[in-house]
C-alpha cells in the first residue's frame, strides 16, 4: 500500500486500471539516469533515454559500455537503449508505460520538464520522479490533477545495478494500483528491495544515513580520532561496508554527499540540531575535492618509491600525510566473531573510559538508535521498513533496530537513562512489553508503537529464506558443513554453511550421502536445490587442507580427497531426482564445479563464477574440465557433422574453454557466465537475490513435474585428441616466447590442455566420462607435487592474491 505523510489525507482508493509495464523511458542521461536505463536494459526491457541533446545521450551510452563497475550486465544490452533529446523526441513517450524523470535535483528544472512532457503521455502511463530528497508533493504541483494520480517518487540508489534499495514515495493523490505496479516491477524485474517511505526530507535511508555520517564526524572531532581510525571503526566490525565512512565518501563523491547532508541540514528540524555540516567538509566542497572523481578528497594517491602511496587528509590543517594503520586492540578481538549480533555485543563490552573503540561505539550507536526511534511515524510507521532500507541502501548487515536488539534494548535503555538521555515514546512503550525487544519469534514479528503490539513482518510470498524454511518445515539432517532443509512440496535444499562456504570434507560427504540413490532423502524428496543464504555461494575447495597434505607429501590422502570430490559432483549430475543449483556472488573453483553438474541452474544476476584453479598452480579436478570439454564437443557437433572430428568449430570451441580456464576468467554477471559457457542458454536468471530460493524451488518443481529422467554417464565421447592438443600447446609456447607467461604457467597450461583434449590420442577416439575424471585426478596430483604450485597456494592463502612465479 502507498505510504503518505502523517499530515496528508487518507490514500485514495485503488483504480481498476491494470498498469502493465513493458516499455520504459528515462528522462535525464546523467550518471543516475543513464544507469537506471542500463539496469532496465539488464532486465530485458526496451528503454528510451532522453536528455537535452543527442550528444549528451550518445556520451552517456558510450560511458555505460566502459563503466566500472559495469552498469550493463552484458555489453550487448546497450542495444536495448534508444537515445534521443527533449526537443525532438518527447512524442515517443506515447509508447512508454512508465516514465522515470531523473534530471538534476532542482525543483525549477523538474517543473519545467514535467510541464513539457504532459501532452505526450498516455492516459494510463505512470510517471515517477527520481529524487534523493526533494518533496514529492512539491514536484507534483507542476502536474494536472489527472496525472497526479499516476505520479509518485522512486528513489533509486547509486549504482542502480548493485544497490538493492528503491524507496517508493507516494504523493497524497497517488493511485495505490499504480504504486503497486511499479513496486512489483521493481522487485521482480529490477531485483529491488522496495521500501515505502513517507514524503519527508531525505525519506528513510538518506535521513538515517546522513544523520549517521554527520554525527560520526561530530563524535570524531569530540574524541580526537583520525580518519583512518574512524574508517576502521565504521567498517567491517559494525557490519557496514569495509570502506568505512571516509573511503566510502570518496567513492560516492563528496559533491553527492554534500548535496544530501545540506538538504538534511536545511530541511530537518528535529531534536538533533547539534548535528551540522562541519566546516572542514564545507571547505573541501569549496575546493572541489570531491573524492575519487577529482583525484582527491579525504584520501589521495601519489606515486612513491614502492608504487602507489595512499595519503590521508589531516583535518586540522587540510594537508595530506601518509596514511597510518590504526592500532585498536579491541577490534582485533572481534575479528573471529562472524555473527553480527555477537560482534555488536562484543564491541560494546569494553570500558569506554579505557577503550577508545568502546567509547566511540557507546556514543554513535545509541545516537543512531534513538534518532531512528524518534523518526517512527515521521519517515515511516514501520521499524522493519527502516531496517530494510538501511540494509539495502547502505549495505548494513543489521538495521538500527536489529542492532539495538543485538545489544539488548532493556540494558542499553538503562545506560541511556543514567546519562540523562531522552527516550522516545516508542521505546517507552516497548519497555512495557514482556519481550522488551523490537523483534520477536526469530524476526518474524516486530513491535508496532501505534498499537503497542507485535505485528508480522510481511515479506513477499516469493521471498523464502532458509531460516524461515527451517522454522516452518524443519531440518532434515546436518553436519558441521552442510544441512538438508525441507522447502515443502517435496523439495529439499542442501545448504552449505562453512566460512566462505569453502568445500571441505563435511560438505563433500554430506552431498554424496544425501544424493545417494539409496538414501532416505531420495525416497522422501522429488528434487533438490543447492544454495545458501550467505553473501557468496562458494569460494571453492578448502586450500588449507590441500596445502598441508601436499607439503607433507600425503599423496594418497589427496588422491582420496579428489576421488571423493568427484563422487560428489557425479552424485549431483546423476541423482535420480533433479538437482537445481542456485549460484550467486562468488562461485569459484569447486563451487563452480558443483554448479556445472546440476540438472539446471537458477543463477542470480550478480554471479562472479569461474574455474580459477590455475591461479594457484592447479587445474579443476572435480569434473570441471570434463564438463567444459563435453560442452565444447556438443557445441562443435551441433555446428559441424559428427564425422568432422577435427573441425574448425571444434578447434574454436576448445580454444575458448581452454583460455577461460587457463586465464582463470571470472564472469562479471550471470549473462557473462553464459557467454563463458559456465551456464547454459536455458538457465534463467533471477534479478532479485531475495527471490532466488523461490525461483530455484519453482524450477525444480517444473523439472520434476515434466517427468525428469536422470542422464546416464557418457561412454562415447569423441576426444579432441592430439590435433587440438598441438594447437593449444603452440599457443602456450607463443605466450611464453612473448613473456606473457612464466615457465610454471606453461607447465600448468600443458596439464590443462592434455586433460581437455582427452590426452594425446587420435582425434575422435571414444572415451568415457570416468576416463576424463581420471585424467583430471592424475594431472592434479602431479601439479600438487610441484614446488611452485605449493608456493602459489601458500601465497594466495596469505594475501588473497595470485602469485606469478
Amino acid at each position: 500500500m502507498a505510504t503518505v505523510t502523517a499530515e496528508s489525507a487518507a490514500a485514495p482508493a485503488p483504480s481498476t486500471t491494470a498498469y502493465p509495464i513493458r516499455r520504459i523511458a528515462v528522462l535525464g542521461a546523467g550518471t543516475m539516469g543513464s544507469r537506471i536505463a542500463a539496469h532496465i536494459a539488464n532486465a530485458g526491457f526496451p528503454v528510451l533515454l532522453l536528455d537535452l541533446d543527442n550528444a549528451l545521450t550518445a556520451k552517456a551510452l558510450a560511458a555505460l559500455r566502459k563503466s566500472k563497475p559495469a552498469a550493463l550486465a552484458s555489453p550487448d544490452f546497450a542495444a536495448r537503449i534508444t537515445t534521443g533529446n527533449f526537443q525532438d523526441d518527447l512524442a515517443k513517450l506515447a509508447d512508454s508505460d512508465w516514465i522515470i524523470e531523473a534530471v538534476a535535483e532542482n525543483l525549477e528544472i523538474k517543473h519545467s520538464l514535467l510541464a513539457r512532457l504532459v501532452p505526450h503521455l498516455r492516459p494510463d502511463a505512470i510517471l515517477t520522479t527520481n529524487t534523493s530528497g526533494l518533496p514529492i508533493a512539491d514536484i507534483a504541483q507542476a502536474l494536472p490533477a489527472g496525472l497526479r494520480r499516476r505520479f509518485f517518487g522512486t528513489h533509486f540508489f547509486n549504482p542502480p545495478r548493485y544497490m538493492q534499495l528503491v524507496e517508493i514515495i507516494a504523493a497524497p493523490e497517488s493511485d495505490p494500483a499504480a504504486v503497486a505496479a511499479v513496486s512489483r516491477f521493481a522487485a521482480i524485474h529490477l531485483g529491488k528491495t522496495v521500501v515505502p517511505a513517507n514524503d519527508r526530507p531525505n525519506f528513510i535511508a538518506n535521513r538515517i544515513g546522513a544523520f549517521s555520517m554527520l554525527n560520526t564526524l561530530r563524535v570524531m572531532q569530540d574524541q580526537g580520532l583520525t580518519i583512518e581510525e574512524v574508517d576502521l571503526l565504521t567498517g567491517k566490525p559494525l557490519g557496514w561496508p569495509k570502506t568505512g565512512t571516509f573511503r566510502l565518501a570518496d567513492m560516492v563523491g563528496l559533491d553527492v554527499l554534500g548535496s544530501v547532508v545540506r538538504n538534511f541540514a536545511a530541511n530537518t528540524h528535529d531534536e538533533r540540531s547539534d548535528v551540522q555540516l562541519p566546516a572542514f567538509l564545507e571547505e573541501l566542497l569549496n575546493r572541489k575535492w570531491f573524492g575519487d572523481k577529482t583525484g582527491q578528497g579525504f584520501y589521495r594517491k601519489q606515486k612513491g618509491a614502492d608504487g602507489d602511496e595512499r595519503l590521508v587528509l589531516d583535518l586540522a590543517t587540510l594537508d595530506y600525510r601518509p596514511a597510518l594503520k590504526p592500532k585498536l586492540p579491541a577490534l582485533d578481538l572481534t575479528k573471529p566473531i562472524e555473527s553480527p549480533p555477537e560482534r555488536i555485543r562484543a564491541l560494546l563490552s569494553g570500558n569506554p573510559e579505557k577503550d577508545k573503540a568502546a567509547a566511540f561505539y557507546w556514543q554513535i550507536l545509541p545516537d543512531i538508535w534513538l534518532y531512528s526511534a524518534h523518526r517512527l511515524g515521521e519517515i515511516s510507521d514501520s521499524l522493519a521498513d527502516i531496517d530494510r532500507a538501511m540494509r539495502a541502501g547502505f549495505n548494513w548487515e543489521l538495521g538500527p533496530f536489529e542492532m539495538w536488539d543485538a545489544a539488548g534494548v532493556a540494558f542499553t535503555a538503562e545506560e541511556l537513562r543514567t546519562h540523562d538521555r531522552t527516550l522516545p515514546d516508542a521505546l517507552e512503550k516497548l519497555l512495557k512489553t514482556t519481550e522488551k525487544s523490537w523483534y520477536r519469534n526469530g524476526g518474524s514479528e516486530y513491535f508496532d508503537p501505534r498499537s503497542g503490539s507485535y505485528v508480522p513482518v510481511e515479506p513477499s510470498s516469493a521471498v523464502i529464506t532458509l531460516t524461515r524454511a527451517r522454522r516452518a518445515n524443519g531440518l532434515v539432517s546436518e553436519n558441521p558443513g552442510a544441512s538438508l532443509i525441507d522447502l515443502g512440496d517435496g523439495i529439499g535444499c542442501i545448504e552449505f554453511h562453512t566460512k566462505m562456504n569453502a568445500l571441505g570434507g563435511d560438505i563433500v560427504n554430506f552431498v554424496r550421502q544425501t544424493l545417494n540413490p539409496s538414501s532416505d532423502a531420495i525416497r522422501n524428496f522429488r528434487g533438490f536445490v543447492i544454495t545458501n543464504d550467505a553473501a557468496n555461494f562458494s569460494a571453492g575447495a578448502n586450500l588449507v587442507q590441500l596445502l598441508l597434505a601436499a607439503q607433507d607429501e600425503e599423496w594418497d590422502e589427496i588422491d582420496s580427497y579428489i576421488r571423493t570430490f568427484q563422487e560428489m559432483t557425479q552424485a549431483i549430475k546423476f541423482c535420480p531426482a533433479p538437482v537445481v543449483v542456485a549460484p550467486f556472488g562468488l562461485t569459484l573453483g569447486g563451487g563452480c564445479e558443483v554448479s556445472l553438474h546440476g540438472a539446471a541452474r537458477q543463477p542470480h544476476l550478480e554471479l562472479y563464477m569461474g574455474l580459477v584453479e590455475t591461479g594457484v598452480g592447479l587445474i579443476p579436478a572435480g569434473g570441471g574440465c570434463k564438463e567444459m570439454t563435453l560442452r565444447a564437443i556438443d557445441i562443435a557437433s551441433a555446428a559441424a557433422p559428427p564425422a568432422a572430428r577435427d573441425s574448425v568449430e571444434l578447434h574454436h570451441a576448445m580454444r575458448a574453454i581452454f583460455e577461460n580456464i587457463a586465464l582463470a576468467k571470472v564472469s562479471t554477471s550471470a549473462y557473462e557466465a553464459q557467454s563463458l559457457r559456465l551456464l547454459c542458454p536455458s538457465d534463467a536468471v533471477t534479478m532479485n537475490r531475495d527471490r532466488l530460493l523461490h525461483d530455484a524451488r519453482q524450477r525444480v518443481l517444473a523439472v520434476a513435474d515434466a517427468g525428469y529422467t536422470a542422464p546416464l554417464p557418457r561412454t562415447d565421447i569423441p576426444a579432441p585428441g592430439d590435433a587440438v592438443l598441438a594447437a593449444l600447446r603452440l599457443g602456450v609456447h607463443m605466450l611464453r616466447e612473448g613473456e606473457y607467461a612464466t615457465d610454471h604457467d606453461v607447465v600448468v597450461a600443458t596439464h590443462l590442455a592434455t586433460i581437455l583434449c582427452g590426452g594425446a590420442v587420435t582425434p575422435g577416439t571414444l572415451v568415457t566420462e570416468q576416463y576424463l575424471l581420471d585424467l583430471e585426478r592424475e594431472h592434479f596430483l602431479s601439479l600438487c607435487g610441484e614446488r611452485k604450485s605449493q608456493e602459489r597456494i601458500a601465497h594466495t592463502l596469505k594475501t588473497g592474491k595470485p602469485l606469478r612465479n
